[in-house]
């Protein structure tokens, strides 16, 4: 008998599992492997001047390969170079600064820029942009570049 403000308590020994789900996969038309046809898709290849291709790779060995003189470390892993941009005609433009604006090699560094970058094969002509802003800091070299001068 329940008794007003009195709750009843019914002890359980045993639940019944519930039922589980079942879907018939052929019912629906799937198939078990979801995976099968994103596997077996190959990434599209790079284009030559995209990232990943192979002049525009080029360029950036072609960039590695210039060392500023008061700092052993590559331009492009000292983080001097800010954009490189290839043209569907091979016509490559690199936008760099140097580490300060009174940089002894500020007049004969983007005209080597240049001339490395011309001279990588398929390459139609190259151009580089030399800019002050935004200034270069450390905070652009890359890990390499900070593991090289002590600075990790």
């Amino acid at each position: 008998m329940n008794e007003p403000g009195k709750i009843e308590i019914e002890e359980v020994t045993a639940v019944a599992a519930p039922p589980k789900a079942r879907v018939d996969l052929d019912d629906v038309g799937h198939k078990p492997d979801y995976l099968e046809g994103f596997l077996a898709q190959k990434p599209a290849a790079a284009g030559a001047a995209e990232p990943g291709g192979d002049l525009y790779e080029g360029v950036i060995d072609a960039l590695k390969e210039i060392y500023d003189p008061e700092i052993p470390v590559n331009i492009y892993e000292l983080g001097l170079i800010y954009g490189v941009d290839v043209t569907p005609d091979s016509h490559v433009v690199v936008t760099m600064t140097l580490t300060t604006p009174h940089c002894p090699v500020a007049e004969s560094m983007p005209g080597e820029v240049e001339l490395r970058v011309g001279a990588v094969p398929g390459v139609g002509s190259a151009e580089v942009n030399l800019v002050w802003d935004p200034p270069w800091d450390p905070a652009k070299m890359s890990d390499e570049a900070k593991l090289e001068l002590g600075m990790l």
